[in-house]
């Protein structure tokens, strides 16, 4: 058995969005492409076809994946789920890739101070991730089709942070949370994040919290 320590930079984590009911097939696929587990999450997808709106079918639920492994097993098990999912087909689901800076939880790996703030060479799209109250994941939807997204992933979270808590019969109330994956061309992230903030007032204290982060290997765009 190797003993080599790797430093996280040579990992992705891979990030699955498939329709309800597929995410235990897609992490088998997975599993057999070299991926050791990974985390499924429930989640909502938005489209902004003005069409599946009329019908009130808008909102489909959703299956988010999230697992870390080597670059080269996460490249491999990108494939094999574009493949036997068929991703290359509309409304199949959406994969793509994101280069971790470090990952910690597992022996074989090593905190690398020099990781942070590495250029993710050949990336054409990012992916936004906006974290707010229950209930207004919707206005952030709304203000990103605005700007000219196309739609985004909604997931349920709790939030911890001691401005958010309130107390309600001497017991700390934790609100629950809306986490807002929504991927975009570089040349269109500006605009979005612009959108989202003047909509949600992001940059005041307690509104949310907006991240942005470069992508690789993306499948499933249309």
């Amino acid at each position: 058995m190797s003993n080599t320590i790797i430093q996280g930079v040579d990992y992705d984590v891979l990030f699955l969005v498939v329709n309800s009911g597929t995410g235990s097939k897609a992490l088998q696929i997975a599993k057999k492409s070299g991926v050791s587990g990974g985390t499924v999450f429930r989640g909502l997808g938005t489209a902004s076809n003005s069409a599946l709106k009329f019908f009130g079918l808008e909102d489909v639920r959703k299956e988010v994946l999230i697992m870390a492994a080597r670059k080269e097993v996460a490249e491999t098990a990108l494939n094999d789920l574009t493949e036997k999912l068929q991703l290359k087909k509309r409304n199949r689901g959406i994969a793509f890739t994101i280069p971790i800076a470090n990952l910690l939880g597992n022996r074989n790996c090593v905190y690398d101070k020099d990781a942070h703030g590495r250029k993710v060479e050949d990336s054409m799209h990012q992916a936004i991730f906006t974290i707010v109250d229950r209930g207004q994941a919707e206005e952030v939807i709304d203000a990103a089709v605005a700007a000219g997204s196309q739609g985004g992933t909604v997931i349920n979270a709790r939030g911890s942070g001691s401005h958010e808590t309130s107390r309600l019969f001497s017991m700390n109330i934790e609100p629950e949370k809306e986490v807002v994956m929504i991927l975009t061309e570089q040349q269109t992230t500006d605009a979005v994040v612009a959108s989202i903030s003047n909509a949600l007032k992001i940059e005041q204290p307690g509104n949310g919290v907006l991240f942005t982060m470069d992508v690789t290997n993306t499948r499933g765009l249309f």
